[in-house]
């Protein structure tokens, strides 16, 4: 193999997870995940905070949580493993979040396995067994002790800037993230 042709394979080899990052963030919104985007950040107005930008990266999270949730999630109220966890059924590393918090790497890492999102990201996840929707999931995070303060950005979460903000919904799970770092790919509704 000549130097010439050896360069070239190594830069392509290069160019390959860019090109697989950028097509990681083609994704798009339910008229439901729009309506999750839209109420939290009225609900952060309210509270005369900014709202917070969507975020691609941190949907497509959001919307592979969500599914995996559904589909792979067994709720143990005598479990280690809480639903910020992630399942060995996907294309991730599988998490088990303990109500600890000892393992919370392993979540706050997810956007940047998944999406290529440069910063660790934060979530709040809901459950129906109804179905979730975005204004009973947000509801229900308002009166939580642990998922309001970070929506608000009080107590521990106060010195955070959220820049970007995922949503997925998908049958019986409704998931958030948010993130510190701008994140301006582009969303567009579901046909």
């Amino acid at each position: 193999m000549s130097q010439i042709t050896f360069f070239i394979l190594c830069l392509m080899s290069t160019l390959s997870p860019v090109t697989a990052e950028t097509s990681s963030v083609d994704v798009c919104l339910s008229a439901e995940e729009k309506k999750l985007f839209k109420i939290i950040n009225h609900y952060r107005r309210s509270k005369k905070l900014e709202a917070i930008p969507f975020s691609a990266s941190l949907t497509m999270v959001a919307q592979v949580h969500a599914k995996d949730l559904a589909e792979n999630y067994d709720f143990d109220p005598r479990g280690k493993c809480n639903p910020h966890s992630w399942s060995n059924k996907g294309e991730w590393e599988a998490c088990c979040y303990t109500n600890d918090h000892k393992q919370a790497q392993c979540m706050w890492d997810k956007p940047m396995e998944i999406a290529g999102y440069n910063s660790p990201g934060y979530e709040i996840a809901y459950f129906s067994s109804a179905g979730a929707n975005a204004e009973e999931g947000l509801s229900g995070w308002k009166k939580s002790p642990s998922h309001n303060p970070l929506i608000l950005n009080e107590g521990m979460w106060e010195q955070a800037k959220w820049r970007a903000i995922g949503v997925g919904i998908y049958r019986e799970y409704a998931v958030v993230w948010f993130g510190q770092l701008d994140d301006d790919s582009e969303i567009e509704l579901c046909e």
